[in-house]
């Protein structure tokens, strides 16, 4: 791993290791809920099309890539949208973030990050404060040597300036870093993390990793957490890279399996999900069942965004994009698109046009050129 400065101032086998919690503390059983819909086997988008025109099968509309936001980038991890319609994006590999206004894409601030070599860590998620307009604050995920934080920082003037970290020690690892931030209507900030590979640490009530975390903008655990004093809204998750409020107000999480399934859940308080000693569905009522799943070369799911009744998920393995229908508290109807055709896929975001923009995440290595072109694609969905 390359040493890295202080940021201001600074695989496991499905059914090892750790207990379940389930009753403990703050947090409850998970309550199996509905049997999954299962993603697989499932017709190709064109066949669907083509039932739906005869007359069977489910109506859809097919989405169309309109266009490139911007090409030629160190893999786009994270994406936030500000009150006058543009862009910050953060980038993994090069820990700059960017400032897109239309197609013009500029450097506004850049963050210290570690690497370990070929690992999945670096500048990852980014989220912009409900009160932006009055705050100017921005929210970054970001790794350090030994740690993974969340950093609040200031945009004025097309400027990104870090103002300090809020939360540090979430563990960091050469894979599983989580990553994703989102805001919820509630006005706290919910933060995804991973288990670094150790699955262990996704039931450890005393680990940040593995987890789903809710904070105050100071960093502090939100009011009303399963367990006064701790940040953790929810444990048992093994790499949760997407996060996504309907407008409902309901939480919904895409999570990478290992070899078998890879999950949609949706996320209530205090829930234990899981892993390790469960991937995918389970009897044990100790533990709350993902509402749709899929075999892993389909999915490896990343970013998650919703729009008009459906949630748009980002597939990396499985390099393509999923819609899910979304109705009440249950989700199904998991459709596939561009399979194949533009790589892997990793961050979905609904534009305040109504359109997405959707991250390819392609490059091959870590500190030479590579011929591979990441993007933003701009759909039409």
């Amino acid at each position: 791993m390359r040493p890295a400065a202080l940021l201001l101032v600074l695989v496991v086998v499905a059914g090892c290791g750790g207990p379940g919690p389930g009753g403990s503390r703050g947090f409850h059983t998970g309550s199996r809920g509905p049997e999954p819909t299962v993603a697989h086997p499932h017709p190709t988008a064109t066949a669907r099309a083509t039932a739906t025109a005869s007359g069977t099968g489910t109506a859809t509309a097919r989405p169309e890539v309109i266009g490139t936001i911007a090409r030629h980038l160190a893999v786009p991890w994270g994406i936030a949208f500000l009150p006058d319609g543009s862009a910050l994006v953060t980038e993994r590999d090069s820990g700059d973030v960017l400032d897109i206004v239309g197609r013009r894409v500029s450097r506004v601030g850049h963050v210290d990050v570690a690497h370990a070599e070929g690992g999945e860590d670096g500048l990852l998620g980014i989220a912009v404060s409900p009160s932006f307009g009055k705050d100017h604050r921005v929210f970054l995920y970001a790794s350090t040597d030994h740690d993974n934080r969340v950093l609040r920082a200031t945009f004025e003037r097309r400027h990104l300036a870090i103002d300090r970290p809020v939360l540090t020690g979430i563990p960091h690892g050469v894979i599983h870093n989580g990553g994703r931030l989102a805001f919820g209507p509630d006005g706290y900030l919910y933060v995804s993390t991973g288990e670094t590979g150790d699955g262990a640490l996704a039931q450890d009530e005393h680990s940040l990793g593995g987890k789903i975390l809710r904070i105050t903008q100071d960093g502090n655990p939100a009011p009303g957490n399963p367990e006064p004093g701790s940040p953790i809204w929810t444990l048992g998750h093994r790499n949760v890279e997407g996060l996504a409020f309907d407008p409902a107000g309901h939480l919904w999480e895409s999570e990478l399996g290992d070899q078998t399934w890879d999950e949609l859940n949706l996320i209530r308080k205090g829930v234990n999900y899981g892993w390790p000693v469960v991937e995918g569905r389970s009897s044990d009522d100790r533990y709350r069942n993902p509402q749709v799943v899929w075999h892993t070369d389909e999915a490896s799911p990343s970013g998650l965004a919703y729009d008009d009744g459906h949630l748009w998920m980002a597939a990396l393995r499985g390099e393509r994009l999923w819609r899910i229908r979304v109705h009440g508290d249950r989700a199904d109807d998991p459709q596939d698109f561009f399979v194949g055709e533009y790589g892997r896929m990793r961050t979905v975001v609904r534009a305040p046009d109504g359109d997405l923009w959707v991250t390819t995440s392609n490059r091959d290595g870590r500190g030479s050129p590579s011929p591979v072109d990441d993007r933003i694609l701009l759909v039409r969905p």
